[in-house]
């Protein structure tokens, strides 16, 4: 569960620290984050 939290954590910084100029930019921004997780997790399996 720890790995876990630390990749949401560190998306969530990413996310927060990129640089989202569109609507657009900050939909690629979240699927980046959300495909962090997804790899996180099937690692953890």
């Amino acid at each position: 569960m720890k790995p876990l939290l630390s990749v949401l954590l560190i998306a969530a910084a990413l996310l927060s620290l990129s640089a989202c100029n569109t609507v657009a930019g900050m939909g690629q921004d979240l699927k980046a984050g959300g495909q962090a997780i997804t790899n996180a997790a099937d690692q953890a399996k």
